[in-house]
């Protein structure tokens, strides 16, 4: 198998699933002659014309609006928000139009729109390019969400998303678009093509979506991770020489509740880590569910390690960051409680 990075692998997949399905296009905010601000759809108009990759104006809004109507008529578009920062004024037509459409028509009319984004930090971006907004999507009924963490995943996700007959949000951490990052900022970049969930296979191939991943198996201690910070809790895990069994969750909207709450009983602790703000974060939706359907073999409480409630700061930007060494220290006060 061809290793690649993530930005080669969302390519891939927009290639396969264009050859595969007319129906499907692909637009944003130079998404098409320029390939996108990351270049993850770079070639795609050259390949398959402007009619199916081409640029739209600076409206997030309007990008959101217009795939509604497209998928209504019948076609599947995956569009690209330029960083998840930038949702906020497609936020009501993604609320109110996506992911109502099914219902409000009684199944007349459906959304198959992806909407691809950008998401988190640890590339100085600041906060108006580091946020991660998943909660908000949670939130809402009708709406799938995806949250990355590997080329393989990728790939095979963001090809589910776009055959899915509902909106799905493709949530693309940026900073692992290169490597597998362990929140060591100061050490050198690890790519893609040295890691085994580097290997892409060719062609089509997807991965269900509600379907949580075992990144690495133990029996001390649950940690529950999505994108980035699967990496950083491996890290922790190791550097700690502690027995942990790391979860990826890929899909927060379905949620493989059966694999998490299996971890928990074998394990008897918990651990979740996210990137995004701890406030309201997906984060206390996981506490709540483990602690209702595991209650009983838990062995001590959970915890949660999370972004401050602040801002994201370019300043501070590793003090702010759930890196190796937060996430170690809350392993070992689970184990020592």
């Amino acid at each position: 198998m061809p290793a690649m990075s993530m930005i080669e692998a969302i390519r891939d997949a927009h290639v396969v699933a264009m050859e595969n399905d007319d129906r499907v296009v692909a637009f944003g905010e130079d998404v098409g002659h320029f390939g996108g601000v990351f270049r993850c759809t770079q070639g795609l108009q050259e390949r398959f014309g402007k009619e199916r990759c081409f640029d739209s104006p600076i409206s997030e809004a309007g990008i959101v609006g217009v795939a509604v109507g497209m998928a209504a008529y019948g076609l599947r578009p995956c569009v690209e928000i330029q960083f998840a920062d930038y949702m906020y004024p497609a936020y009501d037509q993604i609320v109110s139009e996506a992911a109502r459409l099914r219902h409000r028509s009684a199944g007349d009319f459906t959304a198959p729109i992806t909407v691809r984004m950008p998401t988190g930090g640890g590339i100085f971006g600041g906060q108006t390019h580091s946020q991660s907004p998943e909660a908000l999507f949670t939130h809402v009924a009708g709406l799938k969400t995806v949250v990355v963490s590997n080329p393989y995943d990728a790939k095979g996700l963001l090809l589910a998303a776009i055959e899915d007959d509902d909106p799905v949000i493709f949530l693309e951490p940026k900073r692992v678009y290169n490597g597998p990052f362990d929140g060591h900022h100061d050490r050198p970049i690890v790519p893609w093509s040295k890691h085994p969930l580097g290997e892409v296979p060719e062609g089509h191939y997807s991965i269900e979506l509600g379907k949580a991943r075992i990144h690495r198996p133990g029996d001390e201690l649950t940690v529950l991770a999505y994108g980035t910070l699967v990496h950083v809790a491996q890290a922790a895990a190791e550097e700690q020489g502690i027995d942990a069994e790391i979860i990826d969750l890929r899909t927060l909207i379905p949620l493989d509740v059966d694999t998490i709450i299996e971890s928990v009983v074998k394990t008897g602790r918990c651990l979740i880590v996210h990137e995004a703000t701890l406030t309201s974060g997906f984060g206390a939706e996981l506490s709540a569910t483990v602690q209702e359907r595991a209650f009983h073999h838990l062995e001590s409480p959970i915890r949660r390690v999370c972004g401050w409630d602040t801002p994201y700061p370019h300043a501070h930007e590793w003090s702010y960051f759930p890196g190796p060494d937060r996430v170690g220290r809350a392993m070992r006060e689970i184990l020592r409680s």
